[in-house]
């Protein structure tokens, strides 16, 4: 329980001193604003010097700087670039709360005087730009936020906070990294794991929560169709791979539609087909490249199994010999779990959010299939329950025409995506820090 303002906290503490521990802070909104000239200059740094994934150095020493600055135990290199910063506050609970540090290879188009420049050589030798068109940078300086709220108000709670800036995000290998290397073993275990992302499809100053699954199950599969190449004016001489994956293509729609439950949303698309050379030449095979989305675990391995099982199918049906079989080739190394909110701690810091932004400005969100890797956080030996909630990062009048004129806005990993940083921040740490606190106090 958080009071308003300190008259209500000066009478609450005259009829019941015993709970003044639990109810000890004001609305962090003042707080938080004396603070948003210096977070906002760190997002402006943070924004201006994107790091790819694997390649965060300058960034993971930035956040390292921050947390020791306020005190925190930094231990830095942590299943990469990964840092993480402890907090000891007397006896109580653990929360941890995370925040991604990579940036995208996107060249920034938002015609923003405060536009990223940056820069990088790709694998083809070509000049490439660098980005943060997640919305990492808005999470960082949220975690930067919250750590310093926490600290300024550390007389109001007990316990240990732990904080994150995990890498990698974005190719799905920064947690596994961090957990691999003992994040939970070396580290107090969290009892609670909290978690924000931006959203491109919410006005700056809002919340929306998802209780459950918030985000979907990621695979990368590569699927290699082989053949008997040829002369294109001769086709019944060959095995032709183009008209066999094309058939597969059609198919795969069929294990969405006609095989896997209605009841359980999956997505099964083909986002890259490759094959032949030149008009007149039947090439010898062709390669898919998809992604596969879902939920439930069991939807994920049935999506798997059926691919596998329809694309030989088509195969045998075609008179494909076995030595010519389609290889299906899952990336496990990539591959990222779905994130369930767990449904309590969900209603927890919904309600924690209520209290501190106002009841019209949280709202529950449904379940989306983008991928996120905090996931793995809440599937551990521990079990340890996780929540991670949307914050609304657009311009609140450009978010309204898009809804009077039924426009589209830039979305997340757009190269125009430009969040309306500074209510964005204040309200990614008021939120935090709010729930943090909460979990602390009601432990």
């Amino acid at each position: 329980m958080r009071l308003k303002t300190p008259i209500a906290l000066g009478l609450l503490c005259a009829l019941t001193a015993p709970l003044t521990a639990i109810a000890a802070v004001t609305s962090l909104d003042r707080s938080v604003d004396s603070a948003m000239p210096k977070l906002e200059e760190l997002y402006l740094h943070l924004h201006q010097n994107p790091e790819l994934s694997y390649q965060e150095k300058a960034t993971s020493a930035r956040m390292a700087k921050e947390l020791s600055a306020l005190g925190f135990d930094v231990t830095e290199q942590f299943g990469g670039y990964g840092v993480v910063g402890i907090f000891k506050n007397g006896d109580g609970p653990t929360v941890m709360i995370r925040a991604d540090t990579d940036g995208l290879p996107i060249t920034e188009e938002t015609g923003k005087p405060y536009a990223s420049k940056a820069t990088t050589t790709d694998a083809s030798n070509s000049t490439v730009g660098i980005m943060h068109g997640c919305g990492h940078d808005i999470h960082m300086t949220s975690l930067i936020g919250t750590a310093e709220q926490m600290i300024n108000h550390k007389a109001d709670w007990k316990g240990t906070l732990m904080m994150v800036a995990q890498p990698a995000e974005e190719v799905g290998g920064g947690a596994k990294a961090m957990l691999k290397q003992g994040l939970f073993s070396q580290f107090p275990t969290p009892d609670y794991v909290l978690g924000l992302h931006v959203s491109a499809g919410l006005p700056a100053g809002k919340v929306a929560i998802a209780p459950g699954y918030a985000l979907a199950n990621v695979d990368s599969v590569d699927i290699t169709v082989k053949g008997k190449g040829g002369h294109g004016a001769y086709p019944h001489s060959t095995k032709d791979p183009v008209v066999l994956a094309s058939r597969m293509v059609l198919a795969l729609q069929t294990i969405s539609s006609r095989e896997i439950s209605p009841l359980e949303p999956n997505v099964m698309t083909v986002g890259s087909i490759h094959g032949g050379s030149k008009h007149n030449i039947i090439s010898d095979e062709v390669k898919l490249q998809l992604t596969l989305r879902s939920y439930n675990p069991d939807v994920r391995l049935q999506q798997i199994d059926a691919l596998k099982r329809l694309t030989r199918g088509i195969a045998i049906s075609a008179g494909v010999p076995d030595e010519l079989m389609p290889v299906v080739y899952v990336h496990e190394e990539e591959r990222i779990p779905s994130t369930y909110n767990d449904p309590i701690l969900t209603t927890k810091i919904q309600t924690s959010i209520e209290t501190e932004l106002g009841v019209e400005n949280v709202s529950k969100s449904e379940p989306v299939m983008a991928g996120e890797d905090f996931g793995l956080y809440g599937l551990t030996a521990e079990k340890r329950p996780i929540t991670i909630f949307w914050l609304g990062a657009v311009e609140p009048n450009a978010y309204q025409v898009s809804l009077d004129e039924g426009s589209s806005l830039p979305s997340l990993h757009s190269s125009q995506f430009a969040p309306d940083y500074p209510i964005t921040i204040k309200t990614g740490v008021r939120a935090m820090s709010a729930s943090a606190m909460d979990l602390f106090n009601r432990h």
